[in-house]
């Protein structure tokens, strides 16, 4: 009976142990988007990766969003320790020019470069929209509320004179698919790397073409404003029936922190995920982190300060 009692004293204390160390670990939240859209893809990855998991003192939770400004709202305000934020967000709302808010974002830190997140604009062949200014009157899904995406439809087609002239619908991006195929959308708009799995989806059972944005946003003076942007060439072939290169613009996707949170937490993030296995790891979690995410591009699009714990990490590796 003695030995009995003393092993369950033991169990006991091993659990009690194991309790409280599990307990010491601080719980970090990393705010990523919809469900699979590319910035949840971010979280996850980084909450799912085995030296994270590992990682002595901190726990870093994926949790989703509405996209990238609710990012910046709820890790400036400290619900949320990590995020995906667009580089023009970040810098909009760090000076106080979000689109009817005026607030002054200064908690929000730069951590990473991710990937550039390009525009696009899905319509079908023969629908007579050639240009932005067709969608005048078109019902067109401009992504969800409190996104980036419908941020950045409301910036550019604001900028363009559409944005009061169509019928707008707040959707993601695949229920702008699927709503697409069903007639119930003349076009659907996304600002996301590519290829994109809802474009892909409107594919399969839809002639579908793509609006060629970057030569419409560079001969209108939209990207020499916004100067943060870059125009790039989605390539031809990227979706079924769109046979050639279409010209966009895309902004930059940055990994941000909350200022408050311990540098050297930050530090040892970032070495554990640029390392030769996590890169690896990344690569296999999404196409959009391939030839993006790297060291050499750690600072890419990063135009507002950098976490203090990111800046002495991008200086050693003899990016800054």
């Amino acid at each position: 009976m003695k030995k009995i009692n003393l092993s369950i004293k033991l169990l006991l204390i091993v659990g009690v142990f194991l309790t409280s160390a599990y307990a010491a670990k601080k719980r970090i939240v990393f705010a990523g988007g919809p469900a699979g859209g590319t910035f949840q893809i971010v979280a996850n990855s980084i909450q799912t990766y085995d030296p994270v998991k590992e990682m002595k003192d901190y726990s870093v939770k994926a949790q989703s969003s509405a996209g990238s400004t609710e990012n910046l709202r709820i890790v400036d305000r400290g619900r949320a320790h990590f995020g995906v934020v667009y580089s023009g967000e970040i810098f909009a709302g760090r000076n106080g020019k979000l689109k009817g808010d005026k607030r002054k974002y200064l908690n929000v830190m730069a951590v990473s470069y991710l990937y550039g997140a390009p525009a696009q604009l899905i319509v079908k062949k023969n629908s007579g929209i050639k240009s932005v200014k067709d969608l005048a009157g078109k019902s067109v899904g401009v992504g969800n509320a409190g996104s980036g995406a419908f941020a950045n439809a409301e910036k550019f087609f604001t900028y363009m004179g559409v944005w009061d002239k169509m019928k707008r619908n707040a959707m993601g991006y695949n229920d702008a698919a699927q709503a697409f195929g069903n007639n119930q959308l003349d076009a659907f708009w996304l600002f996301t790397a590519f290829p994109s799995g809802a474009v892909i989806l409107a594919a399969q059972n839809n002639d579908i073409d793509m609006i060629n944005l970057g030569k419409e946003a560079n001969n209108s003076g939209y990207l020499k404003e916004n100067s943060y942007m870059s125009e790039l060439t989605i390539p031809a072939g990227t979706y079924r029936g769109v046979d050639q290169d279409i010209s966009s613009f895309q902004d930059s996707a940055i990994w941000v922190a909350n200022k408050k949170l311990k540098a050297d937490f930050v530090y040892n993030l970032l070495k554990t995920i640029y390392t030769d296995e996590g890169l690896k790891y990344m690569y296999g979690q999404s196409k959009a982190f391939r030839d993006q995410l790297s060291v050499g591009k750690g600072v890419n699009g990063i135009v507002t300060p950098l976490h203090p714990g990111a800046e002495k990490f991008w200086k050693e590796k003899g990016i800054l």
